[in-house]
């Protein structure tokens, strides 16, 4: 451990404010005094004269003793400027991608990045991360398959956004049915080709007389 240049006094609230800066969640004194080698009265009055120097000196921050411990808290007086701050350029609306990941998620719940993936034909991370961080998912276990990859799963916020009671309220899914026949199998080596066509087919006018007729069996080109 390094050797303080300060008076320990000094020294003592400095290492105080500089850990304080860190911690996600608040740290009891008993556990800052085995920290910092010093008796647990000492780092309470430390603690305490901080807090009052703060409140004083109409700092935009505040170091408060909850739930059995201390963490520094931005001032209540400056809440709306944190807010605006914190919702400053971003886009409230969002992204084609994060609205198809979002339906599925909320039909298919609980699934996995890779269903979700599966699904959309496309990778899944980063609308997935957009909604976990909106609120609008969240996790909610794991899947029993290989590797246990994590499950999603739709947030209160997201029945609230909604204005839905529960999932019973989303409304159905649409039916679609097939336009015609299943097309026969492809034989092997046929997929390409059978590929090509459909794509071709979709690319002709709805009144083009070859788009009623059966494609020709394609040669297998592999």
């Amino acid at each position: 451990m390094p050797q303080p240049t300060d008076a320990p006094e000094a020294s003592t609230r400095k290492a105080l404010e500089a850990i304080l800066l860190v911690v996600e969640e608040p740290v009891d004194a008993n556990t800052l005094a085995q920290v910092l080698e010093v008796p647990t009265d000492e780092v309470i009055a430390t603690l305490r004269a901080l807090r009052g120097e703060y409140v004083d000196a109409g700092r935009g921050f505040v170091l408060r003793e909850v739930a059995g411990g201390w963490r520094f808290y931005t001032d209540p007086g400056a809440a709306p400027y944190v807010e605006r701050f914190v919702l400053h350029g971003r886009n409230p609306k969002l992204s084609q991608a994060a609205l198809e990941t979002l339906a599925i998620v909320a039909y298919k719940q609980p699934v996995t990045r890779s269903q979700i993936s599966q699904i959309r034909g496309v990778e899944a991370d980063g609308a997935v991360r957009s909604l976990v961080s909106r609120g609008l998912i969240e996790e909610a276990g794991r899947d029993p398959s290989p590797g246990q990859p994590l499950l999603y799963a739709t947030t209160a916020t997201f029945l609230e956004r909604l204005g839905l009671d529960d999932l019973e309220a989303l409304p159905p899914l649409p039916e679609v049915a097939a336009a015609g026949p299943v097309p026969p199998e492809p034989r092997p080596g046929g997929y390409k080709a059978a590929r090509r066509e459909l794509d071709a087919l979709l690319l002709l006018p709805a009144d083009d007389p070859l788009s009623a007729e059966d494609p020709a069996p394609a040669d297998d080109d592999g």
